[in-house]
């Protein structure tokens, strides 16, 4: 494998390849694509192809949504305590109303719980 050798770039291209195919309607298909983003998640990390997938969790077209959920449900099952990282942070939020600038950034005590 490559996990953890700086080959990120390059799974990363592999992956904007793969990602269309996720709304085929063969099975086999469709299979090949699941695995191949749990192959990625392993390699990417799970938070990478959330970013990927919570663009089309509640998207308006039921097919859309079909095919994320499918991809998030595998996420969630092979990754589950990675992706808290991942969520975002809505007390922060809530206290940078006035502000235009977003933090992203989460402390160690955050990351921990």
């Amino acid at each position: 494998g490559v996990a953890g050798l700086g080959c990120e770039d390059v799974l990363l291209h592999l992956l904007n390849f793969v990602w269309p195919n996720v709304f085929e309607e063969s099975p086999h298909v469709i299979q090949a694509v699941l695995d191949a983003v749990q192959g990625l998640v392993v390699s990417l990390g799970p938070n990478v192809i959330l970013q990927y997938v919570l663009q089309g969790l509640y998207h308006p077209a039921r097919k859309v949504r079909d095919s994320y959920w499918k991809v998030y449900n595998l996420l969630y099952i092979y990754a589950a305590d990675a992706l808290v990282m991942g969520y975002p942070s809505y007390s922060k939020l809530i206290a940078q109303e006035e502000t235009t600038v977003n933090s992203y950034a989460r402390t160690t005590m955050e990351l921990f719980i």
